[in-house]
C-alpha cells in the first residue's frame, strides 16, 4: 500500500489543553482483536475522526474487510496478521506498523477469549481452556505493551488502553478463567501507569459492561437476561459497541495526559446501582 508520511504531533506539553488536544487525527492507533465486535466498532471510529487505524486480528480476512470499510469511508487503516499470545507474531505487527507509519501513538488491548467460552463450574474447567484463556488475556496484553513500549518512550508519548470487564465486580459464575483474566489486566494497568509514567505514557483500563455485537457466543443471554441487566443500570439500556467509543477517544489524546493508572467503569451506571 502507498502511505503519506503524518505530520509531527506534539508531545504532552503540561500546558493548558486546547481543541487539538481532544483530537486524534493523525495517530497511530493498534486495535488488536479488531476485525469484529467491540474491536471493529472502535477502529473505524478512530479511523472516521480522522486517526490511521491498525487493525490487528488473527483473522485476517476480516481484519482486511474492516480496513475495506474504512477505506469505503474515507479513512485511513492498515489489517495486519497477529497472535497475541506468541511474541514473534506481535513483534512483526509491532515491526509492520512502524515501518509503514514510523510510530505507534495509541495501543488498545482488546483482543480476548469469551465468545468461545463454555460456561461451567470452577473445578469443572479443562486445565487446556484455562490456560488459554490465561495466555491470551493477560499474556496477550502483556506482550503487546512490551512490543509498543520501546517506541512509545522514544516518542515521548502513549497511550496504552486496556479492556477488562464489569464481570469482575460482579464475580460472575462460571466464567471463572474470563473473569480471572480481566482481574488481572486492573493490577497491569496500576503497575504499567507506575513504570512508564515518566516516559509521558499513559496506561488506564475500561471495565464496559455487556455489550451486544455480532459476534455469537457459545452462551448467549437471553433478552429476558438482558432485561434484567439493563434494569439494573442508571442507564436502562443495552450497552452498544459506539458506548465505548468517547472514553477511548479522549483517554487516546494529550488532553488526558495526567490521567493514568485509573480504572473506569463504563456500564451505563450498573456498578452504581449494585
Amino acid at each position: 500500500m502507498t502511505t503519506t508520511p503524518l505530520t509531527h504531533i506534539p508531545h504532552d506539553s503540561g500546558v493548558p489543553a486546547s481543541a487539538r488536544d481532544f483530537s486524534v487525527e493523525g495517530r497511530v492507533v493498534i486495535v488488536t482483536g479488531a476485525a469484529q465486535g467491540i474491536g471493529r466498532e472502535l477502529a473505524r471510529q478512530f479511523a472516521a475522526a480522522g486517526a490511521v487505524a491498525v487493525v490487528a486480528d488473527l483473522a485476517i480476512d476480516k481484519a482486511e474487510a474492516v480496513v475495506k470499510e474504512i477505506h469505503d469511508a474515507g479513512g485511513v487503516g492498515l489489517a495486519v496478521k497477529v497472535n497475541v499470545a506468541d511474541e514473534a507474531s506481535v513483534t512483526a505487527m509491532v515491526d509492520t506498523v512502524i515501518q509503514t507509519w514510523g510510530r505507534i501513538d495509541v495501543l488498545i488491548n482488546n483482543a480476548s477469549i469469551f465468545a468461545s467460552i463454555e460456561k461451567g463450574p470452577f473445578d469443572q474447567i479443562p486445565l487446556d481452556q484455562w490456560e488459554n484463556v490465561l495466555k491470551v488475556n493477560i499474556t496477550g496484553t502483556y506482550l503487546c505493551v512490551k512490543a509498543v513500549a520501546a517506541h512509545m518512550r522514544k516518542a515521548g508519548f502513549g497511550r496504552i488502553i486496556n479492556i477488562s470487564s464489569d464481570a469482575v465486580t460482579r464475580g460472575t459464575a462460571n466464567y471463572l478463567h474470563y473473569v480471572t483474566s480481566k482481574s488481572a489486566l486492573i493490577g497491569m494497568t496500576n503497575s504499567l501507569a507506575r513504570e512508564l509514567g515518566s516516559h509521558g505514557i499513559t496506561v488506564n483500563c475500561i471495565r464496559p459492561g455487556s455489550v451486544a455485537t455480532e459476534v455469537e457466543r457459545t452462551v448467549n443471554p437471553t433478552a429476558e437476561v438482558r432485561e434484567r441487566a439493563a434494569s439494573l443500570q442508571c442507564i436502562p439500556r443495552g450497552m452498544v459497541p459506539t458506548d465505548l467509543v468517547g472514553i477511548m477517544f479522549f483517554l487516546a489524546t494529550p488532553a488526558a495526559a495526567f490521567i493514568t493508572g485509573q480504572t473506569i467503569a463504563c456500564d451505563g451506571g450498573y456498578t452504581h446501582s449494585s
